[in-house]
């Protein structure tokens, strides 16, 4: 039986290297929204049939995204690696947006906030799209689990 979902993801604690408030919640309503709903469907065909669901440590080694999929019960499954290269830009922009969005919250009018809060989403939607497409043809994905993850990969880039 097929259960093409994520219930439980990590991030390697050691390679994020500093967070504060703002950034501690991105990532705490990025899980919880994950878990609570995503599609995430690896192509690799498994011997013994396994479809999910998945178990998920991400972490980031050598400049490259390490996304290390297990079964419910923590047995590993596989190991992808990709390359950050394409994702350096998209990042940078999201934190600069994201910079600007918290800032706003705490003293700018209602209007500004939106503007800004609509730019953070398209960045934010980039960033899922590439993620989408790096992926393809070897997990398949949908769009909100694509920007959650983004949002963790993110996270996972934060330096002090």
């Amino acid at each position: 039986m097929s259960d093409p979902r994520i219930i439980n993801v990590e991030l390697d604690e050691a390679t994020i290297l500093w967070r504060n408030a703002d950034i501690e919640q991105e990532r705490r309503i990025a899980i919880f929204d994950l878990i609570e709903e995503n599609h995430f469907k690896p192509l690799r065909v498994h011997e013994d049939g396994y479809a999910g669901p998945y178990n998920l440590h991400l972490s980031v080694q050598e400049g490259r995204l390490v996304i290390s999929i297990a079964r419910e019960n923590e047995e590993p499954l596989e190991v992808l690696i990709l390359a950050l290269g394409r994702f350096r830009r998209p990042i940078r922009d999201y934190f600069a947006i994201c910079d600007s969005y918290y800032q706003a919250i705490r003293k700018a009018s209602a209007q500004e906030i939106e503007t800004i809060d609509m730019a953070r989403r398209g960045v934010h939607d980039h960033g899922a799209e590439l993620l989408t497409e790096r992926l393809e043809g070897k997990i398949e994905v949908d769009f909100k689990t694509a920007r959650r993850l983004f949002t963790l990969i993110c996270v996972l880039h934060i330096k002090n």
